[in-house]
């Protein structure tokens, strides 16, 4: 995400740093580079006015000029501004003290309402909530059953309504019935929208809140869309009034004119991100994680607390065992790609590794290699995987059809796993440590 933006912001930077010192002149450049790579990003043009008058002032500054390292110290500067920008974290979704607590999805078609309203009861439930979802849109068709097949998916209850074309209202104020008698302590509904706003539109969702008295209505935005998601957050919240924003489809955003925008202009949060079609693709709204990938320094936290949701700490304990025996198999190495791939693309999370942009220039980081790889291990037979030294000649041949890659293919893996065993070697004969806790599980053995 932000790839274009990420670029020509540590570019420019870069030859601001080259400078054996930094003057007026310089910073004046770097700051209308800074300036036209964020219009370029299509962040809104005050906001960008704003942003640049602050870090200018700041960056003018005769601690800064005079400073042993100004380049990084302007650096820090953007940072900074670029987390007040995007403002201080909030994914907290407080709850009523008397439930249901109503959370209403809005938004306009095709934004991604439905599928996030799948995505934020997943998140809710996972987190010892007992959510239930609502169809509230009797206009798009199948927009009800779309949303009850994903809540079967997730083992969670959604309150459909009796007949076709159903009132918005009548189907929530059932749904708060069915609630109260069932248990479930949140309740998320998910509101009708359209191809554009229309007061038809914003006159529905204003009596809909008035009738449910939600604690929370959250925007569902396209980021892809840049500065007319902020348009559209801007009309939403004038019409029904937001308590905070998700951006949708985030992954796929790379100018960022919306994150960078939408809370300088509404003073709403933005709570969640959309990272992706899968229903875990929903994560908290972190400005200075966000602000630290885009200047190209990494996102280790975010990185680590994915490694965190996939990682078995018992088969970590069994893994540590095995490589200080040196057993360490093609079965095992299989386990460890599994679990990163649970983690999400592998670009996504290179893409949270410190200097990682300065170096992937013209490197292509492919997800379909994995795939490759865990083709070839799985049309081994368990014997082959047990002890990949038995693997002869016609043995390769058989796995390279029976993966539908190549002998040269098969060879690779091989070599470079036999590379990995002797690096294990290694580390097998250092003090005692958790060698199934030193970095991610898995990461430091995959070569794409």
């Amino acid at each position: 995400m932000f790839e274009s933006l990420s670029t020509k912001l540590q570019d420019t930077f870069r030859k601001l740093s080259g400078h054996g010192k930094i003057t007026e002149k310089n910073v004046a450049d770097s700051l209308r580079e800074v300036k036209l790579a964020l219009l370029e990003a299509d962040v809104n043009y005050k906001v960008v006015k704003d942003f640049i008058q602050r870090v200018q002032e700041q960056s003018l500054g005769q601690a800064v000029l005079s400073s042993i390292s100004p380049g990084q110290q302007i650096v820090k500067i953007v940072h900074q501004e670029l987390i007040k920008l995007m403002g201080e974290a909030d994914h907290s979704l407080r709850l009523s003290p008397t439930p249901p607590t109503v959370i209403m999805l809005v938004g306009l078609q095709g934004s991604g309402k439905t599928t996030t309203a799948a995505k934020l009861a997943r998140r809710l439930h996972k987190e010892g909530q007992r959510p239930m979802l609502v169809p509230a849109d009797p206009y798009r068709p199948a927009a009800a059953d779309q949303l009850r097949i994903l809540a079967d998916q997730l083992g969670l209850p959604c309150a459909m309504p009796q007949a076709a074309g159903q009132p918005p209202l009548v189907t929530c104020q059932k749904a708060v019935a069915l609630a109260k008698q069932g248990g479930q302590n949140i309740l998320i509904v998910d509101t009708a929208g359209r191809l554009h706003i229309d007061d038809e539109l914003m006159q529905e969702l204003i009596q809909l809140k008035a009738a449910l008295n939600p604690q929370h209505v959250l925007l569902v935005a396209d980021a892809m869309t840049g500065q007319e998601a902020v348009k559209i957050a801007e009309s939403f919240h004038k019409g029904v009034g937001l308590t905070g924003i998700i951006l949708s489809k985030l992954e796929g955003d790379a100018r960022g004119g919306a994150a960078l925008s939408i809370r300088a202009v509404t003073n709403c949060p933005i709570q969640f991100v959309g990272l992706g079609e899968k229903l875990d693709a929903l994560e908290p709204f972190h400005p200075e994680r966000m602000a630290s990938r885009i200047l190209g320094m990494g996102d280790v936290l975010s990185l680590v607390e994915k490694a965190q949701s996939v990682y078995d700490e018992k088969q970590a304990q069994e893994l540590e065992q095995k490589l200080r025996k040196q057993q360490y198999s093609l079965e095992d190495f299989l386990g460890q790609l599994r679990q990163i791939k649970k983690m999400g693309p592998l670009e996504q999370l290179m893409g949270m590794l410190p200097g990682f942009d300065k170096v992937s220039q013209g490197m292509q980081v492919d997800d379909k290699q994995m795939g490759h790889t865990e083709a070839i291990i799985c049309s081994m037979t368990p014997e082959e995987r047990r002890n990949s030294k038995i693997i002869n000649g016609s043995r390769r041949m058989r796995i390279a059809k029976g993966s539908g890659t190549s002998i040269q293919e098969v060879n690779r893996l091989l070599k470079q796993f036999t590379m990995m065993q002797d690096m294990f070697k290694k580390f097998s004969k250092a003090p005692k440590r958790s060698l199934g806790r030193m970095g991610l599980p898995g990461l430091s053995g995959f070569r794409p």
